[in-house]
């Protein structure tokens, strides 16, 4: 057995180190993982470059897969897992007993909220014993509250990492977005939501999907792939006109779904109301990190629109990305763009926002590598 454990720290804002910590006791209630892989989501981008200095040194990573290494006698009658198991775990830990994790929308229990005196992987800091709450590091804590998911042994930990951002594509076009055999989705942005948001649609049985971006060589390169998942159209927003694209494809019906995954301003909240047809439904998925100055409310009135935000995913979503990814019927290995070692986490981060290697889409860090 193990008694140190290495993992790479984000000590300060942009900044990680690999640092040894003691392999911990572990409760009757609770395991360890041994990390496989994880997968460097969108997200950690905000947690490296704040929460360092917020909250304290802490490991990063929450799309973790892994192998159950140790679990108490309590964990193992509670989760029916054994020492060898392949899971994926979910970054949520909620407190189990409130309104929301007992009607199964554990998402929204006030325990996974971001706030200081929570916990969450890849959020929390080390000096929350046992301080191995993210998955850049060899172990990672099984918390007795955790979410986990059965992960197929024939899939690769690359695809497997997939779990949590395609999962959020289920949630969004087909749980939460309702998508209907037949139907047409514009889903705007084509990064690893956007992208997964295509195989969801694709999955639900979409007649049409259209995928916007801009002209930039990396969103060229992700609509390109886009239409290798499945999309049937895609629209470089800055050399065609949006609304008389879609107005022409559609022919004048406009969508049943928009889809909102972009991460810039605003103004795709205003041209989802515009692209969606009347009675039709409009998701919003990508934070903008700054109010609208002046919101068209009367487009939902006039149009009849359902607009929904989105937070996150649910078991059932994450459960149907696991099974996507299991029928190896899509070229999800094309999304897997980057695989880093523990050493190259900061690497790994730099390239999620550009700053790297080229053409970033799903990156991975490898533990063990």
């Amino acid at each position: 057995m193990t008694d140190k454990v290495h993992a790479a720290v984000a000590v300060e804002p942009g900044r990680t180190e690999l640092r040894e910590f003691p392999f911990p006791e572990i409760p009757p209630d609770a395991g360890m993982l041994k990390v496989e892989v994880t997968g460097v989501c969108g997200s950690d981008w905000g947690y490296y470059t704040r929460y360092p200095q917020q909250r304290g040194a802490l490991i990063l990573g929450h799309e973790t897969i892994g192998f159950v290494s140790h679990l108490g006698r309590d964990a193992a009658a509670r989760w029916g897992l054994k020492e060898g198991d392949r899971i994926a775990l979910e970054e949520y830990i909620p407190c189990g007993h409130c309104e929301y994790c007992r009607s199964g929308d554990f998402r929204l229990c006030d325990e996974t909220e971001l706030r200081p005196g929570t916990l969450r992987y890849g959020s929390t800091p080390v000096s929350v014993d046992p301080s191995l709450w993210g998955g850049y590091s060899e172990y990672q804590f099984l918390h007795p509250h955790m979410v986990f998911h059965r992960v197929p042994g024939h899939v690769p930990g690359s695809l497997a990492a997939l779990a949590l951002p395609l999962g959020n594509g289920f949630e969004w076009t087909y749980l939460q977005g309702k998508l209907a055999i037949g139907e047409t989705v514009v889903i705007q942005g084509p990064g690893q939501q956007g992208l997964a948001c295509v195989v969801a649609a694709k999955q639900a049985g979409a007649a049409c999907i259209i995928v916007t971006g801009l002209g930039t060589p990396t969103d060229t390169f992700r609509l390109s792939l886009a239409k290798k998942l499945g999309a049937d159209y895609t629209i470089n927003i800055e050399g065609q006109d949006l609304l008389e694209t879609i107005g022409d494809i559609t022919r004048g019906r406009m969508a049943d779904l928009v889809i909102d995954c972009a991460s810039g301003g605003p103004a795709t909240v205003i041209s989802a109301l515009q692209l969606v047809r009347k009675s039709g439904r409009v998701i919003l998925g990508g934070q903008k990190g700054r109010p609208i100055p002046e919101f068209p409310s009367d487009l939902l009135i006039s149009k009849f629109v359902t607009a929904k935000g989105m937070r996150g995913h649910s078991f059932k979503s994450v459960e149907l990305a696991l099974e996507t990814i299991a029928s190896g019927r899509y070229a999800l290995d094309e999304m897997s763009t980057h695989q880093f070692a523990l050493s190259e986490t900061d690497e790994a981060l730099h390239t999620l926002i550009g700053e790297g290697r080229s053409n970033a889409i799903h990156c991975t860090v490898y533990p063990w590598k």
